[in-house]
């Protein structure tokens, strides 16, 4: 087996287990440092080793947590020990002839996000892959965490249970429990509410034009919904911890909570509201694909470095088709909304060029180095597989139940999934995960897998949408092809993307030139699309632009328009067949789309 497949084994299993505890501090928030205090009893080695994670599960990007540690030291009993640092992320403390030890860290935390750790006047959050070191050998002993608010009208909200009889302390059974158990901490709304006989919770912070009520119904409706496709709540309790932003968007998910944060007046647009839905949706269906039925890769994490896996199109993008799939079983929208959600998806999964470059394998191997990490270019040589995974499963939905008559669909494949692999928490091949899918569908899909999985072929849409009435029908923009994304930034028109193979690229346009003017008259702001209308296909322009501080005109010959937007509708003349089909899907006529 790797590093990262192989069963952890207890090197000091000869030793009495010692107790672990933190104490997470933050006296002075506004300065953005969590004061971390580590006391080690029993502890009998030489040698204590301490590593801090690199990064965290369901996020997958090394994003080097120890640069934010600015201090670090180590004692017994008042008296200093001495320590080195080996690694980027390990530390090493003597501790020859002490058996009990304390750690003192500091850690900055002044990023707002699902993934990192924020701490000022309002409130502080933690991720525990972030915060906490993982002691190599010990992993599977419990922790238990203390915290200590800044002021006492603070409260605490984890999933991690309360250690009795101790003020503000909680057990976590093993550290990937504690790396999966964010805390927040602060005066958040904190909402109590029960589904299928279990609590959850909702904290809330930060401000926003949100109906609590509403929000907790809809919420309910979810969770009843997921629960019932996979029979039943794997958890005793489950948390919700939103916080509110500006133009904010993201989650993470964890075994028995999860992390949402959104932009805090995103709640009144119907379509806002809908997308903050799809998020609950995404990161709750995650408890299931992904925190308990997972990849072979992430059966047994490895904190130190990437964790590979081909399969991030199943547990992303299969969980984005659920996201937009759950809120219509719910009856939170319709069937029609439902596809005009999935014609918006799939629009961007045709307008990006880098489909035909990267496969989908590829892009969920090389998640680590890639889809976090965009740069001008990467349009052009990557493809997300959140979205092509999102695009791929609905092919196979359709194509299951068109092979069974709706008797059959991907929600097979997923309870199948679960009880095989996910129930007992046993890591799934990319082998696996396809005999899985063939078993259900009841036909070979190695063809499939290779063109759109492993390949970079077009996606079949209409071959797969036409025994259902439906097609993916193509609307062209009104002006004719230049090939470049334009952003204002402070006044100027600052070019950001510019497609391969266009008209642009071929005048030798690039990334970061600012546009000033075309046929010698400037630009106005965000007017590139109204000035390219007065013009047709294979007209040449002059296009000047500041091209590393140098002024350059440059001929363009525009193209013809691009296909920009696709929408799913009905077919014109449907058979009782198709008909019947979309019926089995959807559960409504499909007359109802017109």
């Amino acid at each position: 087996m790797t590093e990262a497949t192989a069963p952890r084994t207890n090197t000091y299993s000869k030793q009495t287990a010692p107790t672990i505890h933190y104490q997470v501090a933050m006296p002075k928030p506004e300065t953005h440092l969590f004061e971390v205090t580590l006391r080690l009893v029993g502890y009998l080695s030489p040698i204590l080793d301490l590593k801090l994670p690199v990064w965290t599960p369901g996020s997958y990007l090394v994003r080097e947590y120890a640069r934010h540690l600015q201090y670090f030291a180590a004692f017994t009993n008042d008296k200093p020990l001495s320590w080195q640092k080996i690694s980027k992320n390990h530390w090493q403390v003597e501790t020859k002839d002490v058996s009990e030890i304390t750690i003192h860290y500091r850690i900055f935390a002044n990023e707002l996000s699902v993934r990192t750790n924020h701490l000022d006047s309002s409130h502080g959050y933690f991720n525990g892959a972030a915060l906490f070191f993982r002691i190599p050998g010990w992993e599977e002993q419990s922790v238990q965490v203390t915290v200590v608010p800044p002021h006492p009208e603070w409260q605490i909200t984890t999933a991690l249970p309360p250690v009795p009889h101790k003020a503000n302390t909680f057990c976590a059974s093993d550290f990937d429990t504690l790396v999966d158990s964010p805390f927040e901490i602060g005066i958040h709304q904190l909402h109590h509410f029960e589904v299928l006989g279990k609590p959850h919770e909702l904290a809330i912070w930060g401000k926003g034009n949100y109906q609590v009520q509403q929000m907790i119904a809809d919420i309910k409706k979810i969770i009843e919904v997921e629960a019932r496709m996979f029979g039943g709540l794997p958890y005793q309790r489950y948390v919700f911890l939103l916080h509110l932003f500006a133009q904010a968007y993201g989650g993470l998910e964890h075994k028995d909570c999860c992390s949402l944060i959104y932009q805090r007046y995103g709640f009144r647009d119907r379509e806002k509201y809908d997308r903050f839905l799809q998020l609950v949706a995404h990161e709750f269906f995650h408890l299931w694909n992904v925190k308990r039925l997972r990849p072979k890769a992430f059966e047994v994490f490895d904190y130190d470095q990437e964790n590979y896996t081909s399969s991030l199109w199943f547990c992303e993008g299969t969980t984005s088709y659920y996201d937009l799939l759950i809120p219509w079983r719910a009856g939170i929208y319709d069937a029609k909304s439902f596809l005009n959600n999935l014609s918006k998806d799939i629009s961007r999964y045709e307008t990006t060029p880098g489909r035909k470059v990267q496969p989908l394998s590829e892009s969920s191997f090389d998640a680590w180095i890639k889809l976090y990490r965009q740069d001008a270019n990467s349009g052009n040589s990557q493809i997300s597989y959140y979205l092509k995974g999102e695009v791929v499963s609905l092919l196979l939905d359709l194509l299951i139940r068109s092979q069974h008559k709706n008797q059959r669909s991907l929600d097979d494949v997923m309870v199948t999934m679960w009880h095989q692999f996910g129930k007992d928490e046993i890591g799934y091949t990319p082998e696996q995960l396809q005999e899985v899918i063939e078993l259900i569908a009841g036909v070979n899909l190695s063809d499939f897998f290779k063109r759109y999985i492993d390949g970079t072929e077009d996606l079949p849409l209409n071959e797969y949408l036409e025994p259902f009435g439906l097609q993916l029908v193509a609307e062209k923009e009104e002006e004719p092809y230049l090939g470049v994304k334009v952003h204002s930034e402070n006044g100027r028109e600052i070019i950001k993307f510019v497609e391969a193979g266009s008209p642009a690229q071929f005048a030798g346009i690039d990334p970061g030139d600012e546009l000033l003017a075309i046929d010698g008259l400037r630009l106005a702001a965000n007017g590139l699309g109204d000035r390219l209308k007065d013009y047709q296909p294979k007209d040449i322009i002059q296009v000047t632009i500041f091209h590393q501080d140098e002024l350059c005109t440059l001929n363009v010959t525009l193209a013809s328009p691009r296909l920009t937007k696709y929408q799913i509708k009905p077919v014109e003349k449907p058979s009782a067949a198709q008909k019947e089909n979309f019926a089995g899907w959807l559960g409504v006529p499909l007359t109802t789309l017109r």
